[in-house]
């Protein structure tokens, strides 16, 4: 019996039971807190990509002459702008990947004729974006309307230790258009 009382009042105590609950909790609080870093980052990189496709098919949809001459501006024009604005942000223009190989953005069609801008054409920058010009960007409104499309794709890796998702790479799409002004 007095066997079973020192036991008993070696389990009541209490020393050390902070360290231990330290132990077993910070390491989760710590996987949490890189978590939301980590995640937080994506949706930066995320919103950049859009903005800078979105500021590029700005570019790409404004006539470059003072007067209504249907100069469109190059892509390597539309690739300095969206270039630029990665590099403001710190993200690694040299990191872009092309929409697709073989198709640049799903779906693209001509402007019916009259068409205001020269013929569709789309090109691949050397950052790889696809920049089209002069394509058909909405087919349900009348009179039809026509604009130019920025798309590429960014890669993004987590690192989260100890998750399903560390060191995994996520490709992160990018596309956007404009419509061209007369």
């Amino acid at each position: 019996m007095l066997k079973i009382n020192r036991i008993t009042a070696h389990f009541k105590r209490t020393d050390g039971a902070e360290i231990a609950e330290a132990a077993m909790v910070l390491p989760l609080a710590f996987m949490f807190l890189l978590g939301i870093i980590w995640f937080g980052r994506a949706y930066n990189i995320y919103s950049t990509i859009q903005q800078a496709a979105q500021q590029g098919a700005l570019a790409a949809a404004r006539d470059t002459s003072a007067t209504a001459g249907n100069n469109l501006p190059l892509a390597a024009n539309v690739d300095t702008v969206v270039t630029g604005i990665l590099k403001a942000s710190s993200i690694d223009p040299g990191q872009i990947q092309q929409w697709e190989a073989n198709n640049p953005t799903p779906g693209v069609q001509a402007c019916p004729p009259p068409a205001p801008q020269p013929a569709n054409s789309c090109s691949l920058t050397g950052n790889n974006i696809w920049v089209c010009s002069s394509v058909l960007l909405n087919s349900s409104t009348q009179p039809a309307q026509c604009g130019a499309m920025v798309s590429f794709r960014y890669p993004y890796q987590f690192y989260l230790p100890f998750t399903s998702v560390n060191m995994k790479t996520f490709t992160l799409s990018a596309q956007a258009q404009s419509r061209m002004e007369n």
